[in-house]
């Protein structure tokens, strides 16, 4: 028997998972595992495979910081176009997985159309912007398979940040993506108008 997100039951165990070996989980199951392990970052693939992600380094929780910060601050001035979410936040997307992009926005439209149980514990909808900050633990390839996800889910504009590479993916509904090196600004162009990321921050 699942027991609720909100009261769960808990014994502490330390187990070792081969980099081969795959866990799969329900929904609820996957409620309540992220309920008990808020120190984590959990994520369901559209198969229902568990993924772990490890607490991120200073230097990524840094930029991520930077990054949300600045997404913030533009919605505030352009009278709350719609919600801004950090990392720690998980939307069920329309395949069935759990994502939780490192920054998003959600129109305000779309989610004032989502119903109170639609918004429980992890929202049932794809954020219309995501952006994937790329760690020393990401494979480049896993983050670009995670933007393609968010574009077949709904999204209409999302960045793949690398850092280490001082490059940018910019992923757009219906184009090809696009590869800039060493930006020094993002535009939200007409998803977010207005919105500039200053990336000087993001790099430094």
């Amino acid at each position: 028997m699942v027991q609720t997100p909100t009261q769960p039951e808990t014994e502490t165990l330390l187990l070792g998972l081969p980099k081969n070996l795959k866990l799969y989980v329900t929904q609820e199951q996957f409620a309540t595992l992220a309920a008990s392990n808020r120190e984590l970052q959990l994520e369901r693939s559209a198969g229902g495979e568990l993924i772990v992600n490890p607490p991120t380094g200073w230097e990524t929780g840094k930029r991520n910081s930077r990054i949300n910060g600045q997404l913030d601050r533009w919605n505030e001035e352009n009278e709350n176009l719609g919600e801004v979410f950090d990392s720690s936040t998980g939307f069920i997307l329309p395949n069935g997985a759990t994502r939780s992009p490192d920054a998003s926005w959600v129109s305000q439209k779309r989610w004032n159309a989502l119903t109170p149980e639609q918004k429980e514990t992890f929202a049932h909808i794809c954020p219309d912007f995501v952006i994937e900050l790329r760690s020393a633990s990401d494979t480049l390839k896993s983050l670009q398979e995670k933007m393609q996800e968010y574009l077949d889910n709904g999204a209409v504009l999302g960045w793949l940040i690398d850092p280490k590479n001082r490059k940018v993916e910019v992923y757009r509904l219906g184009s090809e993506v696009e590869v800039l090196s060493n930006p020094i600004e993002l535009s939200g162009e007409e998803v977010l108008p207005g919105f500039r990321l200053n990336l000087r921050r993001v790099w430094g």
